[in-house]
């Protein structure tokens, strides 16, 4: 078996000692410290070695070290300025292999940043993690959108909501969104008890891969319709799509009986529908 030449690290538990960095709440902050888990989720995405790597949040550096470990080149964007001292000492014994940005990630344009091919591997802040992955899903597909793969830390609920089928209590809007031009999943579910401090709520990784979007369908039309569905999903469709110039058209031609409600039907039939929008 060959050596391992990988660089000897302290302890993550010294690295938050020595630097004084209790998790921040108002950051929505839990760091992980399980070396072993950690590896386990920088493995989701596959081979990494010398592929650009994005991670929003790095904290002490953690999920960092994993990334690292896999061989990925790495831009991490850390907002906590506590953390940097951290992370330099990292940069240090990855030579070359990783850049800190200190900042926000959600003022940060990360396809600049990491570079077209990237996978986005984060355990992302609570109180913005919904929002990066939308952007994230929201971005050109050209036919594929610019990062590569999506593994990300989310509360189980959330993660539930993106992976969610149709007639289940978490299907919504986000699992439209997160399915219909890509493949969604929970890779693994992480206990509470991993975190320090640990959340109140049981976690889990979504890893997210993207596929070429159906042809004829517009984002934008798409979301029309799911708000308009989804926001009033007690509801009839003919009653919570009627004021969607459209819609009750594209869904008598799709063959969707309008006393359906929002959550019955699937992400192929709201595709189907979007684009009839379209055509109208």
């Amino acid at each position: 078996m060959a050596a391992d030449t990988r660089p000897a690290l302290p302890p993550l538990r010294d690295v938050i000692a020595a630097h004084g960095l209790q998790a921040s709440k108002a950051l929505g902050q839990n760091f992980l410290l399980d070396e072993q888990l950690l590896d386990r989720i920088a493995a989701i995405p596959g081979p990494l070695k010398d592929a650009p790597a994005f991670e929003v949040g790095p904290g002490p550096g953690g999920l960092t070290r994993a990334i690292l470990r896999a061989g990925a080149r790495l831009v991490a964007v850390e907002r906590d300025a506590r953390c940097l001292p951290a992370l330099a000492e990292l940069a240090e014994a990855f030579p070359s292999r990783l850049r800190v940005i200190s900042g926000d990630a959600m003022q940060v344009d990360a396809r600049a940043e990491a570079g077209d091919g990237a996978h986005i591997i984060a355990n992302l802040p609570y109180n913005v993690g919904t929002a990066l992955l939308v952007g994230w899903l929201s971005a050109a597909w050209e036919p594929l959108p610019w990062w590569s793969s999506l593994t990300l830390m989310f509360q189980m609920e959330v993660a539930e909501r993106i992976v969610a089928r149709p007639d289940s209590d978490h299907y919504g809007r986000l699992a439209v969104l997160g399915q219909w031009r890509s493949d969604a999943r929970i890779a693994m579910k992480v206990h509470r008890s991993a975190f320090t401090p640990p959340p109140k709520v049981m976690s889990a990784v979504v890893h997210i891969t993207p596929k070429a979007a159906p042809q004829g369908v517009q984002l934008k039309t798409l979301e029309r319709l799911t708000a308009a569905a989804f926001g009033q999903r007690r509801k009839m469709l003919r009653q919570s799509l009627k004021g969607l110039p459209g819609a009750l058209e594209a869904l008598e031609a799709a063959g969707i009986d309008p006393q359906r409600r929002a959550e019955t039907v699937s992400v192929d039939e709201y595709v189907e529908v979007a684009r009839l929008m379209d055509r109208v």
